[in-house]
């Protein structure tokens, strides 16, 4: 029989595992604290009458998943002009009782991604979406307007979409700088346990180490931002906020990372001058950049040259941190520097 810490550990390694093993939670439960699968059962099932967890199926095939409740919220955005009273009036009483840092979190997210429907997209309309479970809050913030990537594109006159998230992975990027500072997704993505945004046919996940990029279909038009934090998550805001800040906090943060590889269109490699300048657009912003070349190939002389050696005689104060380079990449880097003409590359 479990004393009454291994039932409390039970229950908590039922409700952290459902979403990954669906089908096989009772047998991998049973497993782990060497009980039956009976005794296991148990246990779900008082989950599945706390509305905790949710069952689908019969025997064997039963399948469980966390209790999602789902509230929706329509947005007239002729009427709605003021991010943080959609904050207060609409979103927070809708919110389950959570710890201050994961407030503070959804309240920072919401209000910077709700100024950018209201400033920047051009909707008629909009649609908050809030998933609630035992184990997490997750955000949906829908527009139906011009669509974030297609924007920036055109306001940049980049070659494609997909130069459009290489730009907001730099930070502080804005269409508007009379009314923005360009940090708000920036930090968003990084305060959020996942975020990722979905507009035109592309899927950008902005997270802080797995910055990528993908293609699917999409039958509508508009941006579509998707937040999810957990509640047990121990992120302070202004921790992320110092992280990727000057020692005196200036409101212009100084560090980033960069995937080289959103450059690229597809056959295309990494050759020109020109290029180089596309991605070293705003650079002068930070002191540090990181720059990752996962996915990339090679990358010709002018391309290396005007990167890590023109750049750098011109900017010595921005120290650019290249890492995952092949031996082709590095050794491309090894043959443009030149000793007193580069910064350090770790």
């Amino acid at each position: 029989m479990l004393t009454s810490q291994k039932r409390e550990e039970l229950k908590n390694f039922i409700i952290d595992n459902v979403k990954a093993y669906p089908k096989r939670l009772v047998g991998v439960a049973a497993k782990e604290f060497a009980i039956s699968r009976q005794a296991v059962l148990r246990h779900v099932q008082d989950l599945i009458k706390s509305g905790v967890i949710d069952s689908e199926g019969k025997g064997r095939s039963m399948k469980y998943s966390l209790h999602r409740s789902t509230v929706s919220i329509n947005l007239d955005m002729a009427l709605h002009r003021e991010e943080h009273k959609i904050w207060l009036e609409k979103i927070l009483p809708l919110l389950p009782p959570l710890n201050k840092n994961v407030l503070d979190i959804c309240s920072y997210g919401t209000q910077e991604m709700l100024n950018n429907v209201i400033d920047h997209s051009e909707t008629e309309k909009a649609i908050v979406e809030i998933d609630i479970t035992v184990k997490s809050v997750t955000f949906w913030i829908m527009d139906f307007g011009v669509g974030i990537f297609n924007k920036i594109q055109k306001f940049f006159n980049l070659e494609h979409s997909q130069q459009a998230i290489l730009e907001l992975q730099k930070g502080g990027v804005t269409t508007d700088k009379t009314k923005h500072s360009g940090q708000g997704i920036f930090f968003t993505s990084r305060l959020f346990d996942d975020f990722c945004i979905m507009s035109e046919n592309l899927f950008f996940n902005g997270h802080q180490d797995d910055d990528w990029i993908t293609s699917f279909e999409r039958d509508r038009k508009g941006t579509t931002v998707v937040m999810e934090i957990r509640r047990d998550c121990k992120t302070i805001d202004t921790e992320v906020f110092n992280k990727y800040s000057s020692k005196d906090f200036k409101v212009d943060f100084s560090k980033t990372k960069i995937s080289v590889a959103l450059l690229k269109q597809e056959g295309e490699e990494l050759v020109s001058r020109s290029q180089a300048r596309r991605l070293i657009a705003g650079f002068d912003r930070f002191e540090k950049v990181v720059l990752d070349f996962s996915g990339v190939r090679m990358i010709g002389q002018a391309f290396a040259d005007e990167l890590f050696r023109v750049f750098f005689i011109s900017h010595p104060n921005v120290r650019l941190v290249p890492i995952f380079m092949n031996d082709s990449v590095s050794s491309m880097v090894d043959h443009v520097s030149i000793e007193g003409n580069m910064p350090p590359t770790s």
